[in-house]
């Protein structure tokens, strides 16, 4: 009868439009993503907030710029609010990590952000925020999935309006108040750098560029308006979708240019001659910096794919590595469990103790520039530092696209202990925290990992050479695609 039971369940999860991955729910505008189905995420996490947290505290519902977020956080709102929930909804759009300090500050149960985050302009999504501001931990997802579960399968039970239950809320004022204390202004101004700000055309336009501008830095801002179709490109701040930015950066001389993803959690660089600053590039100077050079207390919390220069420079400062599986969600829990001074991820996701247990694009933009200016030195400069101390660390990493049943073959095979060469290289360990990892002697190492949400595997290679890296990442593709 059990086997039944979980059967049926299995089965009714799988045809389940709505699926909650590693940061909440993403779908196709119009396709999935509707009102209705909006309308239904909303009343799950309601069904949990009255469960689960203090109802009566309220949740923060915020929005980004893409089609009709505004619309969907209204329809969000409605559904809480019928609730007997008090919300407090955004009067614009704002950074995901905006809704998570206004979580924080208003000590509300829980708050929601309508983004597909750097998702194309197709897309849109729903993220919780848990009421400590930042992911929902896996324990409170499974809660959520599960009250949607039983939403799915009942409907919504008929409901009076309760629009007298919604406030409008200022997100920008005191997000703005109290990121603009995390960093050095003096310092900053006295350095004379200056910096280009790319928003991507989402949520955090007018943001970092106004912090700076209050304080004489001078900033340029591009793609700044709002547009949903972000101009074309993805909101990744990655290569490619940053050439505006390059060339904004090249053509004005400025020192530096920050690119912001969709929701403004993720963070993309560009140093004054262009040249792409790496995610992992960024958390490695932030840590330096802030326990070396600012002597902060702390460990480092770090995702399975992220670079090996991390560790060296922890060990340098005596501080202890998490190492977590991929997601900040994970990051978040061990931020919430002890003393970690930064947490990040191989995507740009980077959280700090000085502020709150998220990842805040803004807020590592404002960190580097102070590293820049504490230092008096550009980003290309600084790298060069961190190589000469710490070794060269080369990493890339590349996304395949595969049959059924493909992927899970390829995480066997690495898996396998009779796989035990790549090229001219012996694997002399392995680890599985997420994904298969092999090491490779003293050169590096080689990844993969399945995707939970799309038929796609990933693999990541670092080793001491672009070229190696290249060419680590071009066998296990061709290795793959005979499986």
């Amino acid at each position: 009868m059990a086997s039944l039971a979980f059967a049926h369940r299995l089965y009714f999860l799988e045809m389940n439009p709505i699926r909650f991955g590693t940061d909440g729910w993403r779908a196709v505008i119009a396709e999935e993503f509707t009102a209705d189905n909006v309308r239904k995420v909303a009343h799950a996490i309601a069904r949990y907030v009255v469960r689960a947290e203090k109802p009566g505290s309220g949740v923060v519902i915020g929005y980004d710029t893409r089609f009709g977020s505004e619309r969907f956080a209204r329809t969000a709102a409605e559904a809480v609010a019928a609730t007997g929930t008090p919300v407090w909804l955004a009067m614009e759009s704002c950074p995901t990590p905006a809704v998570s300090l206004l979580v924080r500050l208003r000590s509300a149960a829980g708050g929601i952000q309508i983004t597909a985050s750097h998702n194309p302009y197709q897309w849109s999504g729903m993220k919780y925020k848990a009421s400590y501001g930042s992911s929902a931990s896996p324990a409170i997802v499974a809660q959520i999935e599960n009250e949607l579960e039983r939403v799915l399968r009942d409907g919504i039970p008929s409901l009076p309006s309760r629009t007298d239950l919604i406030h409008s809320l200022d997100v920008r004022v005191p997000y703005l108040e109290t990121i603009s204390g995390l960093v050095d202004w003096d310092r900053l101004r006295a350095s004379k750098f200056r910096f280009v700000v790319d928003p991507m055309h989402g949520a955090g336009r007018g943001l970092l560029s106004e912090l700076f501008r209050r304080n004489g830095i001078e900033c340029k801002e591009i793609r700044g308006n709002r547009d949903p179709l972000f101009g074309g490109v993805n909101p990744e701040p990655i290569e490619p979708h940053v050439e505006a930015l390059r060339k904004a950066t090249r053509e004005g001389k400025y020192d530096a240019g920050f690119a912001l993803d969709g929701d403004a959690d993720r963070i993309g660089a560009l140093d004054a001659d262009g040249t792409f600053v790496t995610p992992h590039q960024i958390f490695a100077l932030l840590l330096w910096h802030l326990a070396g050079t600012r002597k902060l207390t702390g460990d480092v919390a770090k995702t399975f794919s992220t670079t090996k220069m991390i560790d060296k420079i922890a060990t340098k400062f005596g501080r202890k590595i998490w190492e977590t599986p991929i997601g900040f969600k994970y990051i978040c829990d061990r931020m919430l469990e002890g003393d970690v001074l930064l947490g990040g991820e191989e995507s740009g996701g980077i959280g700090t103790k000085l502020y709150l247990p998220e990842r805040d694009a803004t807020v590592s933009a404002l960190l580097l520039a102070e590293v820049m200016a504490w230092h008096g030195k550009r980003l290309g400069e600084l790298i060069a530092m961190l190589r000469r101390e710490f070794g060269e660390h080369h990493y890339g990493r590349v996304d395949l696209t595969l049959k059924p049943g493909q992927k899970e073959k390829a995480l066997q095979y690495f898996a396998n202990g009779n796989f035990k060469r790549l090229l001219e290289w012996s694997v002399t360990r392995r680890e599985d925290l997420d994904g298969v990892k092999v090491y490779l002697g003293e050169i590096g190492w080689v990844m993969v990992r399945a995707s939970g949400t799309e038929p796609m595997l990933r693999v990541y290679s670092e080793t001491e050479t672009a070229e190696t890296t290249r060419r680590l990442l071009d066998e296990v593709t061709a290795l793959v695609s005979k499986l």
